[in-house]
């Protein structure tokens, strides 16, 4: 009996380690989480199958929104700099450009013309102009572009407005065409949306917390393999979507690959995305805000999972608030995996805890480097960022497999489709089971068993433009989001449709 609660205990202290465990970066770390603002939930990076010379950069913030949690919906944040970062030289710095999106809201006083205020709203058919009465609350939003090296360049070619949470059919009555009217040309021949979309991350988070207690097949289990194909997984899986049923806020840039080429032709790039908030604020006696001009990042993502996965919960915050390029301060975490130490416990795997050389190199490097984890040093910037190579063609959405390039047919063939996480990140791309396979040991020993969580498509996803396994056709790639009227929670043994 001792023995036992000696193995729980050790168990759930395995876990803690690096708790959250596992939620890509909701709610991720102690500050964070009490700042749904600049919380970026998701970072995707990938070649766009709608037009393979684009290349689409998304960041989603504001987790978990219940979409009927109003009157006051899910807005950005005026004063939080959403940012994205890109290396195109292949230095592990992301100074080469960066896209920078700011937000200003604007109170519409209805006056007396709508005395029942939230209640009583005419429907919103459109952003600006007639059939904008209703949206009493509006958003409008910059687009700029810093070069190393050039002065900054405003990218909008006129007013841009974000696209409002989908109240419900009476207030947002046909929501596909108001988010359509969201999408506004740049300048240089890309496009931008921002506004409310279906919360694309899927994961037995509630299970996973639970000490691994997985609804519906063990964690070792193979089954979930046999349909790697497609996105869907095997028949009768994945009724545990903690997030079915909830919203993100996104922004989505489409841009030119001709803009992200690098030196040489060069078309192998990393970026990562970040939130800022001003150093100070000073709030005036009329309740007015004043904000400095400097920022301070309160939130990044490159990889996901990495700061559940991998950074230890002493240090969660500052890993948020370090450059991605200083992840050589972390490299001990990467090297000890706590993961691979709590499944270890739980289930008796033999998985490596030490020494992960495999985890440095496939997240903080262009190229296999030196070892680091027995003493050995380097003078090399090491950068967490999603990299991906742009000469690889997008796989078309019916063909996509949620395993990417760890991907098989039925018959166990290897099947890898090559335009996956790690290299980019796409909406649908299963990335808990990926990275529980890596941290298994996998890109070392391809016996490594079939790790996931038995979720393996996003569950409940409406709206059209999208593919019969919930892959969004058409930019900007994210599903239409819930509406608050009729939102639905798909819970455990429930059907999906």
């Amino acid at each position: 009996m001792l023995k036992q609660i000696r193995s729980l205990t050790l168990a759930i202290l395995a876990l803690s380690i690096s708790a959250p465990v596992f939620a890509a970066s909701h709610r991720e770390a102690p500050l964070i989480a009490n700042d749904p603002a600049a919380d970026i939930t998701d970072f995707y990076l990938f070649r766009s199958w709608q037009d393979s010379d684009k290349a689409i950069l998304i960041m989603n913030v504001i987790p978990g929104q219940e979409p009927g949690a109003g009157p006051n919906y899910f807005n950005f944040a005026d004063d939080v700099l959403y940012e994205i970062h890109i290396d195109n030289n292949k230095n592990n710095i992301a100074a080469n450009i960066t896209y920078q999106i700011r937000f200003k809201t604007e109170i519409r006083q209805p006056g007396n013309v709508f005395p029942l205020a939230y209640v009583a709203l005419p429907p919103i058919t459109a952003l600006t102009g007639a059939g904008s009465e209703g949206l009493l609350v509006r958003q409008s939003y910059t687009v700029t572009e810093v070069r190393f090296g050039q002065p900054p360049r405003d990218l909008g070619t006129g007013s841009m407005f974000a696209v409002p949470s989908n109240v419900g059919t009476r207030t947002t009555p046909n929501y596909e065409q108001l988010a359509a009217k969201g999408i506004f040309p740049l300048k240089n021949g890309g496009r931008v949306f921002a506004g409310q979309r279906d919360e694309t991350f899927y994961i037995d988070l509630g299970g996973t917390f639970d000490t691994l207690n997985l609804h519906i097949s063990p964690i070792l289990s193979n089954s979930d393999d046999a349909n790697d194909a497609v996105i869907v997984g095997a028949q009768g899986s994945g009724n545990a979507d903690t997030f079915s049923g909830f919203n993100v806020n996104t922004i989505a840039l489409e841009i030119p690959i001709s803009d992200l080429t690098g030196p040489n032709g060069n078309r192998l790039i990393g970026a990562y995305a970040s939130t800022s908030r001003p150093k100070v604020t000073i709030i005036n006696r009329d309740g007015d805000r004043v904000n400095s001009t400097r920022f301070a990042q309160v939130a990044r993502l490159g990889n996901p999972l990495v700061n559940e996965l991998i950074i230890p919960t002493s240090l969660k915050d500052k890993w948020n608030a370090t450059d991605a390029e200083d992840e050589a301060g972390f490299v001990s975490s990467y090297c000890n995996s706590a993961l691979a130490t709590a499944l270890n416990v739980v289930f008796g795997t033999p998985f490596p805890t030490t020494n992960r050389e495999d985890l440095i190199n496939a997240l903080l490097r262009y190229s296999p480097g030196p070892p680091l984890c027995s003493g050995g040093r380097t003078n090399e910037t090491l950068a967490d960022f999603v990299r991906v190579d742009l000469n690889v063609p997008p796989t078309t959405p019916a063909s996509q497999r949620r395993l990417g390039p760890l991907a098989h047919d039925e018959n166990g063939n290897a099947t890898p489709d090559k335009a996956g996480w790690p290299n980019g990140r796409r909406p649908n791309d299963d990335v808990t089971d990926v990275a529980l396979r890596v941290v298994g040991g996998i890109l070392t020993n391809p016996a490594v068993p079939n790790l996931g969580d038995g979720v393996n498509f996003n569950i409940g996803s409406v709206g059209g433009n999208k593919t019969a396994n919930g892959i969004a056709t058409v930019f900007p790639f994210l599903p239409t989001p819930f509406d608050g009227r009729d939102r639905r929670h798909i819970d455990p043994g429930e059907a999906t449709n």
